[in-house]
């Protein structure tokens, strides 16, 4: 596994349980609010972690960790994945996945091996608005076949949209209603500003939280749980070099 980045504790990334995050590097979009673009674009790549460390750290913290998340990057990119969640599935840790959706074949295959918990997959836009938002040409037949595998997998699930103005109107984010119709949870996440793929997004301002609040009218009836998550509550990131290593301790 190709790991950038490995946080120690996480009281949000997988709801209701005390996790470790770990942060695969490369993704095949270039979505230009990306908040993660050291994991993204190879020339900002820090060194990677070797994996048997972070096994030992797992290993180590067993029965004071209860999960343990797999994000990006996107994990699905990752030839060694699906033998990597075996090694956490021997951990008797709970295990979440975090995706773009893009490999489906490899979402379907963990699913039906039962390798993961909880899902997660995000959704970037209205399929007609796909490619601008994720900064690629696509078939987005794929995002539309990952969004079945999830909602279909029997697992407990959620959809993710990061909304911001001048990308997302009104109107794409009534859209989005049509996507996540029969998930279980649909996560509206506040715009991250501060570190951006694209610079021209940097600084830009976000929705107001209020706001933010106020389009689930768009999604009641489509999703059992409606959720907005803010800065504060931390949007996944890795943390700095320097405190990897000391969380590797």
């Amino acid at each position: 596994m190709r790991i950038g980045g490995f946080n120690k504790s996480s009281l949000t990334d997988y709801p209701g349980q005390t996790a470790a995050v770990i942060f695969t590097q490369g993704c095949n979009w270039r979505c230009p609010f990306c908040h993660n673009p050291s994991l993204v674009i190879p020339a900002q790549y820090s060194d990677e972690i070797p994996e048997e460390r972070i096994m030992a750290n797992l290993t180590r913290r067993k029965g004071r960790l209860a999960a343990v998340v797999v994000t990006g990057g996107e994990p699905t990119l990752q030839g060694d994945l699906l033998p990597f969640l075996e090694k956490l599935k021997k951990l008797d840790l709970l295990i979440k996945l975090d995706t773009n959706g893009s490999r489906p074949e490899i979402l379907r295959e963990v699913v039906r091996r039962h390798l993961v918990d909880y899902l997660a997959m995000d959704i970037k836009a209205p399929l007609a608005n796909y490619a601008e938002a994720c900064g690629v040409r696509l078939d987005v037949e794929c995002v539309r076949t990952s969004l079945w595998i999830v909602k279909n997998s029997g697992l407990p699930h959620e959809l993710r949209t990061t909304v911001i103005p001048g990308l997302h109107t009104v109107q794409e984010i009534r859209e989005l209603g049509q996507l996540v119709q029969g998930a279980q949870r649909f996560v509206v996440q506040e715009f991250l500003s501060d570190s951006t793929l694209r610079p021209e997004y940097k600084g830009r301002v976000a929705f107001t939280r209020k706001t933010l609040a106020d389009m689930e009218k768009y999604f009641r009836n489509k999703v059992s749980e409606y959720v907005v998550r803010t800065t504060e509550e931390g949007l996944a990131q890795p943390e700095p070099v320097e405190q990897e290593a000391e969380a590797l301790v």
